[in-house]
């Protein structure tokens, strides 16, 4: 995992972050059930970097017994593109104490604003377009609404800010999820096979509507955390593992050696 302190912001004037170890590195998607059904493209794979979590801003005065921060929950595009291209639509899990708990979120910004006083873990189903995946992808944040440091005031400008980043990875992708999404700046487009040409991208996405689907210019978008290097911190965090999984081992077979020179030691 990653030491993720090295994204956590010390600008005073940056609000409190609290950010758990990332949960997943690459989450692969298994193949759609009727595969058959669609020319796929082998040995290909297309990557889509997401970001989700939450931020929460602190009523202050006007806090309530049980109603003492306001916060929105979301799922975002790593550099805040818009995630339509891909995801058809998300569906949230609240506690089953808020009226309506399973909110569906028919269109991007994929996110939900809420009030309360409690954190608690919330479900985020991601549904995906048929030539992308049949199957949704389930994620879990444990939503976030105190700093870590408790002690410490608590401000209504600055927000707690919890997000994690996850790279979806779509294996053996359809051709018309490809010709789709080949310029999209939401995707991680792949180099394709010898031989494999994709007929040229049509847009269909109507220009309003892909504006209201990027988050670069979310009222949140101050706060949110940068994962713009996260893959290449999640490949030295991999490598590190790697190398003292080998330093391990190797103090394993000393230690056996040693202990066997030991039994032969001559009295």
């Amino acid at each position: 995992m990653v030491d993720t302190s090295l994204w956590k912001k010390k600008d005073p004037d940056q609000p409190e972050i609290s950010l758990p170890t990332l949960k997943s590195q690459r989450t692969k998607m298994g193949k759609s059930e009727d595969s058959e059904k669609k020319k796929k493209i082998k040995d290909v794979e297309i990557s889509v970097p997401i970001v989700y979590g939450n931020a929460a801003f602190w009523l202050g005065k006007k806090a309530s017994e049980y109603q003492s921060h306001k916060w929105t929950v979301y799922v975002r595009g790593a550099t805040n593109e818009d995630l339509s291209v891909v995801v058809k639509r998300a569906v949230f899990q609240l506690h089953s104490s808020f009226n309506n708990p399973t909110r569906v979120v028919e269109s991007a910004p994929f996110e939900l604003s809420e009030s309360g006083w409690g954190e608690f873990e919330i479900a985020i189903t991601l549904f995906f377009y048929n030539d992308v995946c049949e199957k949704p992808l389930n994620l879990y944040h444990h939503l976030k609404l105190y700093p870590e440091d408790e002690s410490g005031p608590m401000s209504t400008k600055k927000p707690v800010v919890v997000e994690s980043y996850d790279e979806v990875v779509f294996t053996e992708p359809s051709e018309s999820f490809l010709a789709r999404v080949q310029n999209h700046p939401a995707v991680t487009f792949p180099r394709l096979p010898a031989g494999v040409t994709l007929p040229p991208p049509v847009s269909t996405e109507d220009e309003s509507k892909k504006k209201r689907g990027d988050t670069k210019d979310h009222p949140l978008s101050q706060w949110f955390l940068n994962f713009s290097e996260a893959d290449e911190l999640l490949q030295l965090a991999a490598a590190r593992q790697q190398v003292q999984a080998h330093i391990a081992k190797l103090r394993r077979q000393i230690s056996l050696t040693d202990g066997q020179n030991q039994q032969f030691k001559p009295l």
